[in-house]
């Protein structure tokens, strides 16, 4: 009777231990993070030192509301140039600017113009006339690259990537490192373009 009694008294005590374990619990959220903070924009080419506090200058062309040239923080893109020139006009067609590109201190952005004013007048880029002359490599859009002869969309995008990884051309024979530009094709275009 007496180890009967043991047994029940260690069933009750084990029967009580999980009714008592298996109860509802207060749950606390746990805290919450700080976000990360963003990452440092990439270095941008020619705001060195010397320059005014990682600022760019860039001249906004074409059918914006106010054109001219802006002073920008480095590591801004065409849409920042665009809102500080007022924004597009109406009506204009950007389906081909590319406007989340890093811009690059001196570079030029037209905006719905088909042709980059020359010197000498307007010319077609990279046409045969004495009065467009040699297009910039520092300054150069993905658009007027576009337009050279054997140069398509994607080899001006390799370009302009290049130059800002790069932080731009020393020479006009760093072209033959782009990715898709062979000695030939180096040939054709080193009289196209400059510096």
């Amino acid at each position: 009777m007496a180890a009967v009694g043991v047994v029940l008294a260690l069933g009750v005590g084990f029967a009580a231990q999980q009714y008592w374990s298996a109860r509802p619990q207060p749950v606390t959220a746990p805290a919450v993070l700080a976000p990360a903070p963003p990452a440092t924009p990439p270095p941008v080419p020619g705001g060195g030192p010397g320059g005014s506090g990682g600022r760019i200058v860039v001249d906004v062309g074409g059918r914006v509301r106010e054109p001219g040239v802006r002073r920008l923080p480095g590591g801004s893109r065409v849409e920042d140039a665009l809102a500080a020139a007022g924004g597009v006009r109406p009506g204009t067609d950007t389906s081909g600017l590319n406007r989340a590109r890093v811009l690059v201190d001196g570079e030029q952005v037209l905006v719905g113009v088909t042709a980059p004013p020359a010197p000498g007048g307007p010319g077609s880029v990279g046409g045969s006339g004495p009065g467009s002359g040699p297009l910039s490599l520092g300054s150069a859009t993905a658009e007027q690259l576009d337009g050279l002869p054997g140069v398509g969309p994607v080899l001006a995008r390799h370009i302009v990537e290049f130059r800002t990884a790069r932080g731009g051309f020393r020479a006009v024979e760093d072209l033959r490192q782009v990715d898709g530009i062979g000695e030939r094709r180096f040939a054709e275009l080193r009289k196209l373009v400059r510096l």
